[in-house]
Formats: C-alpha cells, sequence, structure tokens
C-alpha cells in the first residue's frame, strides 16, 4: 500500500508540472504557482527581517537600493513594475540573496567585497536571475520528487531485506540523490542566474569586466579554500571566471547600446564600508 501511494504521489506530480523553461531556454520542473512561491518569498523575508540586524546607514541602503533601482528598470515588465523591498543587514556575511515576490537582502560583508557599484551588481544581478528564473520552484520541486523516490526506496528496501542492509541501502540512496541530482540542479541554477546577471548588467550599463573581478574578490575573501565542486552547492570560483569572461565578447554591444541610451549608474559607494585593506 506504501508502495502504491509513493507511485500514485509521483505520478501526480508529474502530471501536474508544467512544461517550463528558464529565460536560457533550460526544461525546468515546476510543480508550484508563482503566487505559492510570493508567498513563501514573502514570509521568508519577513522572518530574515526579525532574527537579522539590519543596517540602518542612510548612505549604505541609498547605495544599494541605487544599483537595486538601475537592474530593475531594465528587466522585463513583470518584474520592473513591482516594487522590490531591499533590505541592508548589518552583518559581516559575505553574501545577499533575492526572494520570489520581490525581496533582496544584501550584507555588510557583502559590500566591504565587492569594490564598487559594478561589483554588488554583478551580485544584486545574480540573485535577481534566480527569481526571474523561478529557481526556487524548482529545487523545492525536485526535492518533493526525491523525497518520494527515496520514500519508494525504502518500501522495497525494507521489505526484501533485513532492517540492516535497509539502512545501509537508504544511507546509499541519500548520498546519491544528494550528490547526483539536488547539488549539480544547484550548480546549474547557480551558472543559469551568473549568465542572466551579467545580460541584466549589461542592460543597465554596468561595467562587465567587474563580475569577474567580484568573484577574484570573493576567492580572497575566504581565503582561496573551497570544497571539491562535485560536493559544492555552487561551481567552484574559477570556473565562474572563465565563464563570466567568456561571456562578457558576446554582450559587448548590448552594453554600449545601453550606454548610448543613457543608462550610465552613478551610484556612490559610501565611504564607510572601506573597513578592509585592499
Amino acid at each position: 500500500m506504501q508502495l502504491k501511494t509513493a507511485l500514485l504521489g509521483i505520478t501526480a506530480a508529474v502530471t501536474l508540472a508544467s512544461c517550463a523553461q528558464s529565460p536560457t531556454g533550460r526544461s525546468q520542473l515546476q510543480l508550484y504557482s508563482s503566487s505559492e512561491l510570493n508567498k513563501m518569498g514573502a514570509a521568508s523575508y519577513e522572518e530574515m527581517r526579525k532574527e537579522g540586524k539590519i543596517n540602518q546607514d542612510e548612505q549604505v541602503n541609498a547605495y544599494v537600493r541605487c544599483v537595486t533601482d538601475a537592474l530593475v528598470d531594465t528587466l522585463p515588465n513583470e518584474y520592473s513594475e513591482k516594487e522590490w523591498e531591499v533590505t541592508v543587514f548589518d552583518e559581516p556575511t559575505v553574501n545577499a540573496f533575492a526572494l520570489p515576490g520581490g525581496y533582496i537582502g544584501v550584507y555588510n560583508g557583502l559590500l566591504e567585497t565587492a569594490e564598487n557599484q559594478h561589483q554588488l551588481a554583478a551580485v544584486i544581478g545574480h540573485e535577481i536571475g534566480h527569481v526571474i528564473a523561478e529557481h526556487s520552484n524548482e529545487r523545492i520541486s525536485s526535492n518533493m520528487l526525491v523525497g518520494l523516490g527515496l520514500q519508494i526506496g525504502g518500501v522495497i528496501a525494507n521489505s526484501q531485506l533485513d532492517s540492516k542492509e535497509a539502512g545501509l541501502l537508504m544511507a546509499a540512496l541519500g548520498i546519491g540523490a544528494q550528490v547526483g541530482v539536488l547539488l549539480p540542479y544547484s550548480r546549474t541554477h547557480e551558472s543559469e542566474s551568473d549568465e542572466l546577471g551579467l545580460e541584466y548588467m549589461a542592460d543597465a550599463g554596468f561595467q562587465l569586466d567587474q563580475a569577474p573581478e567580484l568573484w577574484r574578490n570573493m576567492k580572497a575573501a575566504s581565503g582561496g579554500s573551497a570544497p571539491p565542486e562535485l560536493l559544492s552547492t555552487h561551481p567552484n570560483p574559477d570556473t565562474r571566471i572563465r565563464d563570466l569572461e567568456a561571456q562578457i565578447p558576446s554582450l559587448q554591444s548590448r552594453y554600449q547600446q545601453a550606454v548610448a541610451a543613457g543608462n550610465t549608474p552613478n551610484c556612490q559607494r559610501p565611504a564607510s564600508l572601506d573597513k578592509v585593506s585592499k
């Protein structure tokens, strides 16, 4: 009965899945509606604001808002007409995020690592790319199917093996799912968002060569240490730098057209962010 229920669950999930495509043309599994994801994004954002320490510096907030607005203005209407909420967290974490529904968070540690408006745009554009490509929908959907698959594996193992053998098999299945499905999915999302973020930078008039420079700074900030790429949710920094540099030539004319059209952002980075000697 458990096996039948799990099989019916997978069949129903696959049947309900929309035949979606990402902005780069990649096929996607999406089991949730945009409204459901937006509600999740709003709830997560509010929780993070409650738990985190918020930076109240007006100049810092204006700087991040300026970079964000320049990028958002060039997005498709569905996203450019949305009022994106932005929070700067007064924490040393070198990170940023964007959530479905139009919510962006940037941490002080990242603002110190990103040396100028162009490098900050590379990160914020990347995070916006996750939202527009609906990567959260895809991740949640794939996690659901992996969970159902493991449930089926457990039913089969318990029906045909003793408890010790079944436990070993389930452990192996769990590792296989993590390395073979979920982590590659995440690396695909990161690389796709790098690609989309660079396009948004070009359209907004930010300097494209600063995107790989940002990742050189990120690598330096981590001390050059990183887990093996196979076991990482993110591509290796050197891989990201190489891929971004390879993409830049194809976007130069797009960038030049944006500049000619008057897209020349001038977001002033506050001196208070210069806390780390370069």
